[in-house]
């Protein structure tokens, strides 16, 4: 017998809709729309004055933030990076990744 035998600790991670283990799970992911997701688009500031371009606000698959990251990339011809559900462009490029978002149906806003 374990430590954490018979508590939520131990319990297998359950769908919330269909209520099999995670592992078995066959429903589908469910994201939301583009043309419902607000991001916001803000330049930061990192050690040595390099400026860092932040696209926060997703709520799509992972998959989804990793084809939109290749794209800002090939378009503002710019190394990044995912961090969590933020998007990371090295430099300022703000206007031209609002332009290219708001083309692929997203919401944008500046903050």
């Amino acid at each position: 017998m374990g430590l954490f035998d018979g508590t939520y600790l131990e319990r297998p991670v359950l769908c919330d809709r269909c209520r099999q283990e995670a592992s078995l799970c066959k429903c589908p992911i469910l994201e939301t729309p583009t043309e419902k997701q607000t991001l916001k688009i803000r330049l930061d500031k990192r050690k040595r004055g390099k400026l860092v371009t932040v696209i926060s606000g997703f709520r799509s698959s992972e998959f989804k933030i990793q084809e939109t990251v290749g794209i800002l990339k090939s378009q503002c011809g710019a190394g990044g990076s995912i961090d969590g559900q933020n998007i990371e462009l090295q430099g300022d490029h703000t206007q031209r990744v609002a332009s290219l978002l708001i083309a692929q149906g997203f919401q944008v806003s500046n903050s």
